[in-house]
């Protein structure tokens, strides 16, 4: 090599090494932007099983996500909902044929099998099944639904075997809920994590809701972090934030006839109050970076950007960076981020197909977090 293109390779590398300090410096501690693996390795395997989880880990997440709900006898298992169709083969199980019921989920009227009507035994005789019909089937039918301990149990294992830290980020999810039908999640969660060990400020622990009022109460009860999630409908032709029920509020403030919605907690006041009870902002991701429809050719309708005769995520294109990473940082919050997928139908126009990219325009806008289905895509990128 001449001493000209080693003087060419030194900057390549200088100049790569300074892209990924801005990026880093930008988040609110000053450390790298962390990965959480979505439902586990949820792009490859069925989401939130110990294969699914010890894959992400392989893969170098740091923290892995279980949601929990609750089982009839008051255990926490690892489902992102209490409904069980969408991720289990409880619908061809003739034996619980019975236990389909109708119940108020957040307002919605929703039929179902509900696992608050299972008891762990029950629940463990069902099989997980990949929630997305897009992707690989092949391993549906193989593995069974853990329980939050078992969880723990493995995070606690592969990092030891690993020689790094590796946390959990739990999700209560639908809190209302699980009240209502008698089985609140946040004091079983609590004497769990005391129980493992994890409930100061140093734990490798980060608790979310989309709803307040449990977290402010968990705020009360525990010492780990808290993330405060922010939900919508969806986004409009020009990338504004859309809010509709049940996605506009938490339902708590629904319940209690609060009005504010999702974007009421990113005002000034809002980010303060999140701030006294919660460490982490966690928006669905348009909330951060957003991306709209082209008109190119001013006929009232958006652009086939890719000429596959339909107009979806995949015909739209970045917007103007929102103010909500400097604004919640400013408030002393960390931001996280959700969900990055790998499949090109669900990747904006600009990122011409490549995930990878994604999560780097994400990492250069200083997120603390992210979490991603493919969790090995986001750690290369990193």
């Amino acid at each position: 090599m001449n001493y000209l293109a080693i003087l060419g390779a030194a900057a390549m590398s200088l100049s790569l090494a300074a892209g990924s300090s801005v990026a880093q410096e930008k988040t609110l501690t000053g450390e790298r932007t962390l990965v959480v693996a979505h439902r586990g390795a949820s792009g490859y395997l069925p989401e939130h099983t110990l294969e699914a989880y010890a894959m992400a880990i392989g893969m170098g997440a740091d923290f892995i996500e279980p949601d929990l709900v609750v089982t009839k006898d008051g255990i926490l298992i690892a489902r992102h909902e209490p409904m069980l169709s969408g991720t289990t083969d409880v619908a061809n199980r003739p034996e619980f044929a019975s236990r389909k019921a109708t119940r108020k989920v957040d307002g919605v009227e929703t039929t179902d099998w509900f696992a608050g009507d299972f008891t762990l035994a029950e629940i463990k005789q069902l099989r997980a099944k990949q929630a997305m019909v897009d992707r690989d089937q092949s391993k549906n039918g193989q593995f069974q639904i853990p329980t939050l301990q078992e969880v723990v149990d493995l995070a606690k294992k592969e990092a030891a075997a690993r020689g790094r830290v590796i946390g959990i980020a739990p999700e209560t999810k639908h809190s209302t809920f699980h009240a209502a039908i008698g089985l609140p999640i946040e004091d079983r969660l609590v004497a769990l994590l005391k129980e493992a060990g994890w409930a100061d400020a140093s734990a490798p622990v980060v608790i979310q809701s989309f709803e307040v009022a449990n977290l402010k109460y968990l705020n009360t009860r525990i010492d780990v972090k808290l993330a405060q999630l922010l939900d919508a409908e969806d986004v409009d032709k020009d990338g504004n934030i859309v809010l509709s029920a049940p996605y506009a509020q938490p339902y708590d403030f629904v319940v209690v006839g609060d009005k504010r919605t999702y974007k009421d907690l990113l005002s000034k006041e809002g980010l303060a109050e999140v701030r006294s009870y919660a460490d982490i902002l966690a928006p669905w991701k348009p909330y951060i970076l957003p991306t709209k429809q082209v008109d190119g050719n001013g006929d009232g309708k958006p652009d086939d950007l890719n000429g596959d005769g339909k107009t979806d995520e995949q015909d739209r294109v970045l917007a103007t960076p929102t103010s909500v990473v400097k604004d919640a940082h400013a408030a002393g919050l960390q931001v996280f981020t959700w969900t990055f997928r790998n499949e090109p139908k669900r990747l904006a126009s600009s990122f011409k197909g490549d995930p990878a990219a994604e999560c780097k325009a994400f990492y250069e806008l200083g997120v603390d977090g992210l979490f991603s289905d493919f969790p090995d895509t986001a750690v290369k990128a990193r």
